[in-house]
């Protein structure tokens, strides 16, 4: 690899995928991607138009939920980096990654920040009462 990085089946890892940030296990390589299964959650998604950040004027708004436990993503190799520490409980880093974003937008404010609040709190409920 021209990264210089490589990895093998079980390795844990930190993958970016789309707009959040997840601890995983590698399941499989195959150059340029791996697929990682999702452990716990670093950085919940962003809330909106991938193609237009922070916008509120697009077309549609997505709602973004983060990838759920266990689930497994195709990432590619240049966004994973090795985990070594110990891997949280899922629903905690979960939680704890909601609660970041929505303080971070509560100090961001604005109408997208707004609107991203609104989506978070639709997604607390879907979480956090099923």
């Amino acid at each position: 690899m021209s990264d210089g990085k490589s990895f093998a089946q079980g390795d844990l890892v930190t993958a970016g995928y789309k707009t959040g940030r997840y601890i995983g296990e590698i399941v499989d390589v195959k150059t340029p991607k791996a697929v990682v299964k999702i452990l716990a959650v670093i950085k919940h998604p962003t809330q909106g138009d991938l193609h237009n950040p922070k916008q509120l004027d697009v077309p549609l708004f997505h709602q973004r939920k983060a990838l759920s436990q266990y689930e497994k993503a195709l990432v590619p190799v240049s966004a994973i980096n090795h985990y070594d520490e110990e891997v949280p409980d899922y629903h905690e880093s979960l939680r704890e990654a909601v609660e970041t974003q929505a303080n971070e937008l509560k100090h961001e404010g604005g109408r997208w920040a707004e609107a991203s609040l609104i989506e978070l709190e639709k997604l607390k409920d879907d979480y956090f009462t099923s």
